[in-house]
């Protein structure tokens, strides 16, 4: 392998870019018209333009892909994570044209990516699965009848997606008519495949995941449990490693049934498997991630490996030579992800330029983000800056950590998360590792209230002063001077006042 090309942008291309760069191996950058000057494009040893900023014309356009690693003379393809990474045909397509594709096989791909069927091999090969059904639901009627008989609440999923995507929860039968509509618009949308099935909805589990690592000679592995409860709308906001939750025996058990399933599809490279763990410790397959995933770099910090590197070398033909005494987790690691949303309005994403920024440093952090002074940040993609990350003894210290290195972080000119972030860190049920999926709605939800507008609060205090010293000119000098109280002041009064605040004190 000499020369890969990252069909990706952003904080993973970087990330996959300088793993290249310590294998001794050449990458190549691509880009759309919006990315031409992003740091990916100018990391890399070659770059290639794929199209215009719309996903669907360049980083999902499997043709202009191959097209760009032909041009290119690459010899491998890694996708990261999103855009086609969990696509079989891409995968096919990159072996069609004799290119080494880093990543699992096609095969393993499609069984994993068609969730009724992962389901049903799961089944057959002893990993618990959430109670449900193996089947798309076909109508309404067939879903409701189905529902029944589950129990609800039931949650209506995509057969061939994730990522809360084509996701819907119905609590009752008069619920079903519309949530199937959603789910399966949604699905189409984001899949190209209406299909949806059901589960029986578990209410409050934690979300854990197990990484494996499995290289071509029939040796897979895990590396432990990620702790991904914090979330909305089923989208990851803050992860960590090991779990709070999570003992020696449930690791162990876990880990095992993560290998059994990778096995169980021919599974080669990095990939996750999801799973619900509940209060008493049961825990149910939820889906197979075939991919790098983006939490990835916590797994790294307690385990003390590359997963990067590990891709590319399991692509090369290596055996996994990783010793069983490095398969223990040391200390504590968490990440934040910086989006650029806005949490005061229900994170809503948005775009702008980066105007200044100042990067945390010190021991124990990292960063893994993709933009600088200057950068453009297109509305086109995932809102995702970069992943700020730390590593600690403990879970204590690594919370103490973070609270500081939020503190450090700076970037100016768009919207961020982070405030959302030192929030939660300060959160006393989070500090507590009393966590679940539920956390959102019972708690970050109401960290997000929007906090006074900083001019008002500065008007209205110079305001006061003012009127203060009104009251105190009056009882000098007016009518009432003799002792007598003065009038309170009109509404017309306040309103002028105020008007005066904010020209002296915000002038």
């Amino acid at each position: 392998m000499k020369r890969v090309l990252v069909a990706n942008r952003g904080e993973i291309a970087l990330r996959i870019i300088r793993g290249c760069r310590e294998e001794g191996i050449e990458s190549v950058a691509v880009y759309s018209d919006v990315d031409r000057l992003a740091p990916h494009v100018r990391a890399a040893d070659v770059s290639a333009h794929i199209g215009p900023a719309p996903s669907s014309e360049s980083y999902l356009n499997i043709e202009r892909l191959l097209d760009a690693a032909k041009r290119t003379g690459a010899d491998a393809v890694h996708p990261g994570y999103g855009f086609v990474a969990e696509r079989a045909d891409f995968a096919q397509a990159v072996a069609r044209a004799g290119l080494t594709f880093i990543g699992p096989p096609p095969s393993a791909i499609a069984a994993m990516g068609d969730k009724t069927a992962a389901r049903k091999r799961m089944r057959e090969v002893g990993v618990p699965v959430v109670p449900g059904t193996v089947e798309p639901m076909r109508t309404v009627e067939q879903a409701t009848r189905t529902a029944h008989t589950l129990g609800f609440p039931v949650l209506l999923k995509a057969a061939a997606g994730g990522g809360g995507r084509g996701m819907r929860v119905v609590r009752n039968a008069e619920e079903m008519e519309g949530a199937f509509a959603l789910a399966q618009g949604e699905a189409t949308k984001a899949f190209g495949d209406g299909r949806v099935y059901l589960e029986r909805l578990l209410e409050w589990p934690r979300h854990v995941e197990i990484q494996v690592l499995a290289d071509r000679h029939g040796r897979t592995i895990h590396l432990g449990e990620r702790e991904c409860s914090v979330q909305r709308r089923h989208q990851k906001l803050i992860e960590e490693a090991p779990s709070h939750a999570v003992t020696a025996v449930i690791r162990r058990q876990m880990g095992e049934a993560a290998v059994r399933a990778a096995q169980s599809v021919g599974y080669v490279s990095a990939g996750t498997c999801e799973f619900l763990l509940m209060p008493n410790g049961d825990f149910f397959f939820l889906e197979m991630n075939t991919r790098l995933q983006v939490e990835h770099p916590v797994t790294e910090l307690v385990y003390g490996v590359d997963l990067v590197r590990m891709q590319l070398k399991i692509a090369m033909g290596h055996h996994l030579s990783l010793p069983e005494r490095a398969l223990v987790p040391r200390g504590w690691a968490m990440e934040c992800r910086i989006t650029c949303e806005d949490p005061f309005a229900d994170f809503m994403p948005a775009g702008g330029t980066v105007g200044y920024m100042r990067l945390p440093a010190g021991p124990g952090v990292r960063w893994d983000g993709w933009v600088e002074p200057g950068t453009e940040v297109p509305l086109h993609y995932d809102s995702l800056l970069g992943k700020l990350i730390v590593w600690a003894e403990s879970r204590e210290r690594a919370i103490k950590r973070m609270r500081r290195v939020l503190d450090d972080l700076v970037i100016v000119g768009v919207p961020t998360s982070r405030e959302f972030h030192q929030r939660v860190m300060a959160e006393p049920a989070f500090v507590a590792g009393e966590i679940d999926i539920g956390y959102w709605d019972r708690v970050g939800r109401g960290l997000m209230a929007r906090p006074p507008d900083p001019e008002v609060v500065e008007a209205a205090a110079v305001a006061t002063a003012l009127l203060e010293e009104e009251k105190r000119a009056i009882g000098r000098t007016g009518p009432h001077a003799g002792g007598g109280p003065a009038q309170a002041p009109s509404g017309d009064a306040m309103t002028g006042w105020l008007d005066t605040a904010r020209r002296e004190g915000l002038r």
